[in-house]
């Protein structure tokens, strides 16, 4: 169809600029570099406007259309790199050590890259397009913080739009589900204060080690025996520290996990059940124990009437049999859901596994799949063309 056909014409170039921003990753907030290629792209382009000020390094490029309109939508894109030292000995790996694009931002910002151009070249659509790039997704909240920074109000849009890669699903195919699509999460940070003592003498102390051991076997009874079997919930403990000689009990111990569920109820039963339980088993063994149970992202849930639309664009650019839906929500957890809480909206996974070795987002051996990039900027391409059509056609 026409827009893949020009669209196509950008795939080196969108190859070229994903790349290096692969090769120059940023963290959170610290995305300045990234950020300014966004704002000279968009100014090459043509765009409208370019607006800053979200967030310190969140940028939106505007696109009016041919005709004028109230109507107007949001596509969003997050910038962000993870601190994970790369291994995939690629040409253009990270530059940064320590750092690396492991999740495939660099390849969302691309996509809507490529977007825009089109979107600024052709504008066959009545209204505005706002080309939301997000900063700090994977740390720090930056939906949230591009949400109090006014990005709503200065971008006053009817509905806003996300799109993520998928490597487990065959490429070029679209995944959409309706209602709770992704998790929301917390932080959780237990610290176990006991009694030193020598190795040889556990009398004289009291073991935050052994406490701690206690500590996450409780634990394990929340999801299983409070949590209703209809709901779904995750409570894992990722992390423990404490000691530092084999023959030494050390007098503190710290644990840091985190918390996944969907419903607010359930939220709220985790938060109760997991304070309890760490206040209640360092009592018992003698010791005390402080926690933590810090939310961090809402769950992201999908409103219908948007979904609808997104899967109409999505089959007008693959087809309608590569259209499908997810069978189950993912634990994992996105900061798009601030922007949903805001507006109406929708998030969808586009498929991108490789032949072969196809590590998972999150791995330090993963790299964004090139070949979904046209697919992805097409998607975003029709979906403004159809939510905002000009008159007559």
């Amino acid at each position: 169809m026409p827009i893949q056909n020009r669209i196509a014409d950008f795939e080196a170039d969108m190859t070229a600029w994903r790349r290096d921003l692969h090769r120059h990753p940023e963290l959170a907030f610290a995305e300045h570099r990234t950020s300014a290629v966004i704002r000279e792209k968009l100014e090459g382009f043509g765009v409208d406007e370019v607006l800053t000020g979200f967030a310190g390094t969140g940028v939106v490029g505007v696109v009016r259309g041919r005709e004028p309109s109230k109507d107007a939508i949001g596509l969003r894109a997050d910038i962000d790199a993870l601190p994970i030292l790369e291994e995939t000995g690629l040409p253009y790996a990270s530059a940064t050590p320590g750092v690396m694009h492991a999740c495939g931002h660099d390849g969302h910002t691309a996509m809507l890259l490529g977007a825009a151009r089109y979107l600024a070249e052709t504008r066959n659509f009545a209204g505005t397009v706002y080309l939301i790039f997000q900063p700090a997704e994977e740390q720090g909240g930056g939906g949230q913080v591009m949400v109090r920074d006014g990005l709503f109000e200065r971008c006053p849009m009817d509905r806003v739009f996300g799109m993520h890669n998928w490597p487990s699903e065959p490429t070029g195919t679209f995944n959409w589900r309706v209602g709770p699509t992704m998790a929301a999460s917390a932080e959780l940070t237990v610290t176990v204060r006991g009694v030193g003592a020598h190795g040889a003498q556990p009398h004289n102390g009291i073991d935050p080690i052994v406490v701690s051991g206690a500590i996450v076997s409780a634990l394990q009874s929340v999801v299983a025996r409070n949590v209703r079997p209809t709901e779904t919930a995750v409570l894992t403990i990722g992390e423990i520290r404490g000691g530092h000689a084999f023959n030494v009990i050390p007098p503190e111990v710290t644990m840091r996990g985190t918390a996944r569920w969907f419903t607010p109820a359930v939220g709220d039963l985790l938060e109760e059940a997991f304070t309890r339980i760490v206040r209640a088993t360092a009592e018992a063994y003698g010791a005390r124990a402080e926690s933590g149970f810090a939310r961090s992202y809402p769950a992201v849930v999908n409103e219908e009437a948007s979904t609808a639309m997104a899967r109409r664009a999505a089959a007008a650019v693959v087809g309608p049999d590569r259209v499908v839906p997810m069978e189950q929500p993912t634990m994992g957890a996105e900061d798009f859901s601030f922007m949903l809480n805001e507006r109406p909206g929708s998030y969808i996974m586009l498929g991108a596994a490789r032949d072969g070795a196809n590590p998972q987002v999150h791995h330090p051996a993963y790299d964004f799949n090139d070949a979904v990039l046209t697919t992805g900027a097409a998607y975003w391409a029709t979906l403004a063309e159809q939510l905002l059509p000009r008159r007559g056609t």
